[in-house]
């Protein structure tokens, strides 16, 4: 039954990186900022077939420093209709290769590659939301891959509500359930 559930997420993971409107396409990621967790929202962007995951960012978010003083995070996924959340702990490898970053951003929309070109970092002091400016030729972009070391299911439903841990051993995934 731990390998039918196993696949179940799977699934949902998948879908949440390609099916516009799933609601794992959004999630919650926790960093470490010193010793205070920092959590925000993040667009999942691609989910491997192991279960890596990719998110977007500009290089020079609070969370990419963060990452780089401690790669460790955590991430919550939630589906409404399903009571089905995921928590998902591993490590956080920030994307340098030029060739693999030059290929996703000619993908982008250009709409949405000014989230990438602002001229001052994000979360800089701003008087007005019109006062951003934007880069013409050059961007901030960059793409981090979260490697999974465990993944909690927990499905609410009746009679019994289902939790399982999942650990990663070498390449295979080993499930325990667990009480609710």
């Amino acid at each position: 039954m731990e390998q039918l559930i196993f696949q179940q997420l799977r699934n949902e993971l998948i879908n949440g990186s390609i099916k516009k409107g799933h609601p794992f396409k959004f999630f919650t990621l926790g960093t470490v900022s010193g010793k205070t967790p920092a959590l925000r929202t993040v667009v999942l962007r691609k989910t491997h077939a192991d279960l890596r995951l990719v998110f977007y960012t500009d290089k020079r978010s609070k969370k990419v420093n963060q990452l780089l003083s401690n790669n460790q995070v955590a991430s919550v996924f939630y589906h409404p209709k399903k009571l089905l959340q995921l928590q998902i702990t591993g490590e956080a490898n920030i994307i340098t290769d030029p060739e693999s970053i030059s290929t996703i951003w000619k993908t982008i929309p250009s709409h949405s590659k000014k989230d990438y070109t602002t001229a001052s970092a994000p979360g800089s002091q701003i008087k007005n939301p019109d006062d951003v400016e934007y880069l013409s030729s050059n961007h901030h972009f960059c793409m981090v891959e979260i490697v999974p070391h465990t993944i909690e299911y927990l499905r609410l439903k009746r009679p019994n509500h289902i939790r399982v841990r999942f650990e990663r051993t070498q390449e295979q995934w080993q499930g325990q359930f667990l009480v609710p």
